[in-house]
């Protein structure tokens, strides 16, 4: 995925608060220039003030994702001007409401993924967004593994129930199954009865199982295209890239479809697909309340649980980017903002 944001709103949505403020300051975390993890400092910014159909989040906990360090070490895709204040995913509690709010009231539980493909600054003690973009967290999860859900969780409901209408009793293959987003896809299809295939190391395998995967191959072991044959599955989530998505039309059946994540410099041609009736298309997650409702109602039903791997406190982002950037996490990495 790739981020959109000009530089013209960076300081009108990113920022965010924890306790040192002086009440209109925050603590944030913002990169000094594009680089490596250690150009992430932490920064004292102007506390936001939500607009019209704004709310004013205190942020307790916020989620990390591959476009935060792809974004940190490129500026990310249209990125110009000053470096914002990364981060997409937040939990936290509602501080202030703009004019015209309905939906929420200062002092509700909310989590969501304001403002996206625009920089959200999650990293931040506070943060400013439209209030739609949030919804109310569900009392099964902490902050911190709320913090985790809203980006993955909506690029997998998106994926696989909006884009690709998957069905009870489809075969589906999720490539990097344990990742942020895979792991959540595995529930997300298991919970909408399908078959779940997934692509993992071998020793995230039982904790794949557990998440309701039917079937696991060991990508470091064996060739997914031999162990399942042609035209074996009718929906494949390519969340990985390179040579992935072409190597995936071999075991997707005619007239399945193909989800993309990475880039749309990803998504294989036309004249290999269209022959075949094959669905293909890049797809770029949405802030959606509908989507997060329904995300919420899963956690409910104990249906879905973001897996979250590693917490760390706000002031060590660059630490959680050097291990993301790694591949190995299993799940989500989740910075606090607040103590808890």
């Amino acid at each position: 995925m790739h981020d959109t944001h000009t530089g013209a709103d960076t300081h009108t949505h990113t920022h965010t608060h924890t306790g040192t403020g002086t009440g209109t300051t925050m603590r944030a975390i913002s990169p000094a220039a594009w680089g490596g993890p250690e150009v992430l400092r932490e920064v004292t910014l102007a506390r936001p003030v939500p607009g019209p159909t704004e709310i004013l989040v205190r942020v307790h906990a916020a989620g990390v994702n591959p476009i935060d360090w792809k974004t940190r070490a490129t500026g990310g895709f249209g990125m110009h001007g000053e470096p914002p204040v990364l981060g997409y995913d937040v939990s936290g509690v509602v501080e202030a409401v703009g004019p015209g709010v309905t939906v929420h009231r200062p002092g509700d539980e909310v989590f969501g993924m304001p403002e996206f493909p625009r920089q959200a600054g999650g990293y931040a003690e506070y943060v400013t967004g439209p209030a739609r973009h949030f919804v109310p967290k569900p009392p099964a999860l902490s902050h911190v593994e709320a913090a985790a859900l809203p980006l993955a969780g909506l690029t997998a409901w998106q994926s696989l129930v909006e884009t690709a209408g998957l069905a009870p009793g489809r075969r589906v293959l999720v490539h990097a199954a344990a990742g942020g987003v895979g792991h959540l896809a595995v529930q997300i299809a298991a919970a909408r009865g399908a078959y779940v295939i997934g692509t993992a190391r071998e020793e995230k395998h039982a904790l794949l199982k557990e998440l309701g995967a039917d079937e696991l191959i060991d990508y470091t072991r064996q060739d997914f295209t031999a162990v399942l044959g042609d035209r074996a599955v009718d929906v494949v989530l390519d969340s990985i890239g390179g040579d992935y998505g072409h190597r995936s039309l071999r075991v997707l059946r005619d007239g399945g479809t193909l989800v993309t994540l990475p880039s749309p410099d990803e998504v294989p041609a036309p004249e290999e697909t269209a022959p075949r009736g094959i669905r293909t298309g890049f797809t770029l997650v949405e802030p959606d309340s509908t989507g997060m409702r329904a995300l919420a109602s899963l956690v409910a039903e104990g249906r879905l649980r973001p897996v979250v791997e590693t917490v760390l406190p706000l002031e060590r982002a660059a630490d959680a980017h050097r291990l993301g950037e790694t591949g190995r996490t299993r799940g989500k990495i989740v910075l606090t903002v607040v103590d808890v």
